[in-house]
């Protein structure tokens, strides 16, 4: 074989080595390629189910009971939403929200029981249940009430527009802080929605945990 022979069989090889390890860094880079992006498709198929929420700027955590949906909260007051799968086919999804707000925590109370109303005329007042606890170092008043329950799904700034809706439940809870003001948890729906939860729903109030 010839000097010249011998170069060009030398580069030949060369070339033939360099194209096998951009090869394999391409093939190397293809597979991680795809393995983020089947990374990313698992978060985002499972970012709606995260059950963990805090109030209080962060100060409290709560963690919502499984097969809770978190969605987009419907209205700009709103920290934290689900939507609760309904036990009945055909009725309203259950509906839980979080939120801070002012006003005591009589008036707040008083304001939800104007939002039922009773089927034999009754007060409201006389037919809810209510407790108070101590968790993580906040009070923290429970309500539970029952009857039809005067919807607005636009909120209390769509003209006041509402929908009575039969049958329906409501567990809230009402947490005071010291420094951050009071929150208010609410979780209401059709009664048998709200019956299938309840026990998740006083789990999660009763688990809340300070995080500082």
């Amino acid at each position: 074989m010839t000097t010249t022979s011998l170069g060009v069989f030398m580069n030949l090889q060369f070339e033939r080595s360099v194209y096998r390890c951009l090869s394999r860094i391409h093939s190397g880079l293809v597979i991680l390629f795809f393995m983020m992006l089947s990374i990313s498709s698992i978060h985002g198929a499972f970012a709606d189910t995260r059950s963990e929420f805090t109030v209080a700027n962060g100060e409290l955590s709560l963690g919502a009971p499984d097969g809770w949906k978190r969605v987009q909260p419907r209205s700009r007051i709103v920290e934290t939403e689900f939507s609760i799968e309904p036990t009945k086919p055909g009725d309203q999804p259950g509906r839980m929200t979080s939120m801070g707000a002012g006003g005591s925590v009589e008036a707040n109370i008083a304001r939800w029981y104007g939002q039922f109303s009773q089927p034999d005329g009754s007060a409201t007042k006389d037919k809810a249940a209510l407790k108070t606890l101590r968790i993580a170092g906040c009070k923290v008043t429970l309500i539970d009430i029952s009857g039809t329950f005067k919807d607005m799904p636009g909120g209390p700034f769509a003209g006041g527009q509402s929908i009575d809706r039969p049958d329906y439940r409501m567990m809230a809870a009402i947490i005071e802080t010291t420094n951050n003001g009071n929150y208010f948890i609410k979780f209401y729906g059709p009664a048998e929605t709200v019956e299938a939860s309840s026990k998740g729903f006083q789990k999660m109030i009763e688990g809340m945990v300070s995080t500082k």
